[in-house]
């Protein structure tokens, strides 16, 4: 069952709606379901999170909450009525209430039944016995595991989270966004996050969106976002990886650089790409892990550059025709700047785009 659906929903501010800032935005979550808005500062993301929330009107299309609308041009229900909790990035906690009393500062039951459900939840945050305390004395994890909870306690339809650990260090930050992913899954309640930081996004969500220039250009599992781009953009946007020039050869042939790679792979490219016929240009998308790096290849690679990852070294190479790819080789391989290097193809599914800028 849908939880929550946007309809080609738009958003424009200033005078006559003429900044507009959210365009033609369809996504849909199921209960339970996690999903993330994700891209760069300044795509519209945080303004689709504020409509949800009702704080800002749709000025075209239409959202819709367990089949109620709640927010059109002619129809909008109050941020009060819609049953949705928040989480901050600044955890926006009372420093003068208790951290129980901040979490159950929403709550309308008697006091008994709001003193259990505080119980059960700083149990699921695990900050059981730490109810007395206050804010300051706890550290910004556990901040923000009580702003979690806060937002939790009223049970809401769905929580929005707006870049909630931006502000923790990195490695708090990957280990509290799995906690917070099983925390959600534990309670069985279906949430939307907002952030600019592909790993947060792809360790929280089952759903993801890729948001650019007020549009999802993709809404999907992480893994086809990185294995099965639908465009230029998510493609340079998940991951890293290079284009190289390719040409088709035959219906089973495209060839790159590198040398030739057999169509019969998995291909994941737009119906104009598909649509290509012999001697048609592609830009073929190249993952680091499409290259590997094999002492007994007659293809030679020069390091430009690279960096230490601990198992791994992300090498730069340039090609004989000065492009530079992308190489993950085991750190045991640790070779000199200017070095050449064998490298072959690795590649087990085709992620090809039509360039349509070549004749």
């Amino acid at each position: 069952m849908s939880l929550l659906t946007l309809d080609n929903v738009s958003h424009a501010y200033g005078k006559h709606a003429a900044h507009s800032v959210v365009r033609d935005l369809s996504l849909t979550l199921a209960e339970g379901e996690i999903g993330c808005l994700l891209g760069a500062s300044g795509c519209g993301k945080t303004t689709v999170l504020r409509l949800i929330a009702g704080f800002e009107t749709p000025t075209q299309g239409s959202i819709r909450l367990r089949d109620a609308t709640v927010g059109a041009p002619d129809c909008h229900a109050p941020p009060e009525k819609r049953n949705i909790g928040m989480v901050f990035q600044d955890y926006a906690l009372f420093p003068h209430l208790t951290i129980a009393d901040n979490i159950g500062f929403g709550l309308r039951q008697k006091s008994a039944l709001a003193g259990r459900r505080v119980d059960e939840l700083l149990a699921i945050v695990g900050l059981t016995g730490q109810g007395n305390k206050y804010p300051h004395e706890l550290s910004g994890g556990q901040q923000q595991r009580v702003a979690l909870a806060r937002a939790l306690a009223p049970a809401p339809h769905l929580l929005l989270l707006d870049e909630p650990f931006s502000n923790l260090d990195v490695e708090l930050r990957e280990r509290l966004s799995l906690e917070v992913r099983d925390i959600l899954k534990q309670t069985g309640t279906a949430a939307i996050l907002v952030t600019h930081d592909q790993h947060e996004a792809f360790a929280v969500a089952d759903q993801v969106g890729i948001m650019h220039a007020g549009r999802i250009e993709q809404w999907d599992t992480p893994y086809n976002l990185y294995h099965r781009p639908a465009t230029r953009h998510v493609a340079d946007f998940v991951g890293q990886g290079v284009f190289l020039p390719g040409q088709v050869i035959d219906r089973q042939t495209v060839a790159i650089e590198l040398g030739a790679l057999d169509s019969n792979l998995p291909l994941e490219c737009t119906s104009s790409c598909l649509a290509c016929g012999k001697g048609c240009a592609l830009d073929i998308l190249l993952r680091p892990d499409d290259i590997v790096h094999d002492d007994a290849s007659p293809t030679q690679a020069e390091v430009v550059a690279k960096t230490f990852r601990g198992a791994e070294f992300l090498y730069t190479l340039r090609l004989a025709s000065g492009i530079q790819v992308l190489s993950l080789v085991p750190s045991h391989h640790n070779h000199a700047i200017g070095e050449k290097i064998g490298i072959r193809l690795d590649v087990d599914h085709v992620v090809a785009f039509r360039n349509d800028s070549v004749a």
